[in-house]
């Protein structure tokens, strides 16, 4: 009898829809950290494995995806520069070497393995929904957990000792308390609550594109309950605005959708000005949402770029360095890609970032209207994009990989299905 579409039968497959699958469990143990690098590494050796010994071809490898791997290993190069014009010495540039095979060399190895390896879409589409299922199920013990008095942090796992960001990397934690507000917050298996609704978005996009419709309902349903909880305004925004841009650009080939576009693009020029006066007030309600937050985040931002331009313009710092006690001892550039990649790697490193992830926004937009699987990674890479101006990449990469080995699938697929109405 023939296996099911989505029932794992590779290496890869087994690998992928097991670790999504074992994500709570990890979270429990303390080992998410850990697994999400020992994955991308495992998958990188069997792409070189599966090149060396013939199966597959390396002229295969699309372009955007080797544009990502040169770009990748320019942040390594970039951060050695970095740690020589400081002087930071032998054992601070190997730390920040193993650190960047922990964050940044993952955004290229996922995407290199979902183009190259042999992983179906359909079997990372159920692992999500299964992971949807069981975040579901779970969702009570969590909002229980606060008016019934559980701990906030039940343990923080002995796994700590390979090293990390921090000690949250590696902690069970079932909510916090919101400073100022006393209200609970929950952070699920993200090490922060915003953490949490960027990796439930890309959950959420995954799973819709399942075509059961139990399953589909029950994985959207279990990750759009874990971004209304995380509390995170940027979740929201996203979620409202990457949707129906997907759903645009699929049908960006029928007639109707410019016949749509038209009055619509009229409205905007009649009610230009109202509508720019209406942002602006919705970015300032945005801000005033948590106001603290947005202070700290506004003084990060001033901190990263004046000692970017004035002393580390091209090559960066080399490595983080906490900021006054204005904002509050936070790394600075923290909660923002392209302020931490100014500060740490200089010109160049945003560079490295902005223009790989320029051409695949691009690439998959257009190929949005060819399949499921240049929609998926449409709507993955417009969520990195946003969230670059709210979190670290790098530093979460060990969460949200699945989506990036969408992405590789993605610029790898030639043509599918067309956009369903």
């Amino acid at each position: 009898m023939a296996s099911s579409a989505d029932h794992p039968q590779t290496a890869a497959e087994r690998l992928i829809a097991g670790t999504i699958s074992a994500t709570w469990l990890l979270w429990l143990v303390g080992g998410l950290y850990i697994a999400g690098p020992v994955i991308g590494w495992l998958l990188a050796a069997l792409v070189f494995s599966e090149i060396y010994l013939g199966r597959k071809n390396v002229a295969a490898v699309p372009g955007a995806v080797w544009l990502w791997m040169a770009a990748m290993t320019a942040m390594l190069l970039i951060l050695w520069v970095g740690h020589a014009n400081f002087s930071l010495g032998a054992g601070q540039t190997i730390k920040s070497t193993i650190g960047w095979a922990k964050g940044w060399a993952l955004i290229a190895l996922f995407p290199l393995a979902g183009a190259v390896l042999d992983i179906r879409f359909a079997v990372i589409v159920r692992a999500v929904c299964r992971l949807g299922m069981w975040s579901l199920f779970l969702l009570p013990i969590f909002l229980a957990a606060p008016y019934i008095g559980l701990p906030e942090t039940l343990w923080v796992s002995p796994l700590k000792i390979v090293g990390g960001p921090g000690p949250e990397y590696f902690a069970t934690i079932l909510y916090t308390i919101e400073p100022g507000a006393g209200t609970p917050r929950w952070q699920f298996f993200a090490p922060w609550s915003p953490a949490a609704g960027m990796v439930a978005l890309v959950y959420i996009f995954i799973a819709a594109q399942e075509k059961s419709l139990p399953w589909r309902t029950v994985g959207i349903a279990g990750f759009l309950g874990v971004a209304l909880l995380s509390q995170s305004r940027l979740a929201l925004v996203a979620l409202l605005a990457i949707a129906p841009f997907v759903w645009a650009m699929a049908r960006l080939d029928r007639a109707w959708i410019w016949w749509l576009a038209a009055p619509a693009v009229l409205l905007v020029g009649l009610f230009g000005t109202e509508l720019l006066a209406f942002i602006e007030q919705l970015a300032s309600d945005f801000s005033a949402a948590r106001a603290d937050s947005s202070r700290v985040r506004a003084a990060l931002a001033r901190i990263a770029l004046d000692r970017w331009e004035n002393e580390a313009f091209w090559f960066g710092h080399g490595i983080v360095e906490n900021g006054p006690h204005l904002v509050e001892y936070m790394p600075i550039g923290s909660h923002h890609s392209w302020y931490g990649l100014l500060f740490v790697k200089g010109l160049l490193g945003a560079v490295a970032l902005a223009v790989p992830m320029v051409v695949t926004l691009v690439l998959l937009g257009w190929r949005a209207r060819h399949g499921e699987v240049q929609r998926a990674g449409l709507a993955m890479i417009l969520v990195l994009s946003l969230y670059s101006f709210g979190e670290n990449l790098e530093i979460l990469a060990y969460l949200f990989w699945p989506g990036l080995v969408v992405i590789g699938k993605a610029l790898a697929a030639t043509s599918g299905e067309p956009a369903r109405d």
